[in-house]
């Protein structure tokens, strides 16, 4: 039975309630983020361009590197918070499902807000040349992040 006190349990301890697929998945989806974290901050051009697809700007004065230095840091943004969920991991389990929680909004955005507010940064052809991994792949994300949260709502029996 889903239990959705386990969401934001009494104590944050690291007493795991849920599911232990959704805890083991959870690990390897932190693990992936983090690699995604790490090339977006330290490899942004390869980042940016072999996997994200985005074209190179030109212009006077080359605007480039202050998009190399955004998209870094937004990779140090990412970090962060896998960073977060790593201490949850080790010290924090019984926050995993509030950590699914935010996993499932960052990527349900991308699905169902971005449509609405920014769908023309990603259109394919203007500013790509194919369709970025994040914008691809976020409604399957926001689907198993779903699915991998209500498992960590279930109590154990």
């Amino acid at each position: 039975m889903i239990n959705l006190k386990n969401l934001l349990p009494s104590a944050a301890d690291n007493n795991y309630r849920g599911h232990p697929v959704a805890l083991w998945a959870f690990i390897l989806f932190v693990a992936l983020m983090t690699w995604r974290s790490i090339i977006h901050m330290l490899f942004e051009e390869v980042g940016m361009h072999n996997i994200a697809n985005f074209i190179i700007l030109t212009g006077d004065p080359d605007p480039m590197p202050v998009i190399y230095q955004f998209f870094s840091l937004w990779g140090f943004a990412q970090l962060i918070f896998c960073l977060v969920c790593w201490i949850v991991i080790f010290r924090y389990k019984a926050l995993v499902p509030l950590m699914y929680l935010f996993w499932l909004f960052e990527w349900s955005f991308r699905t169902i807000g971005y449509s609405f507010i920014r769908d023309s940064i990603t259109a394919q052809g203007v500013y790509t040349v194919d369709v970025t991994p994040g914008v691809a792949l976020a409604p399957y994300a926001s689907l198993l992040l779903i699915i991998l949260l209500s498992l960590s709502l279930l109590q154990k029996k």
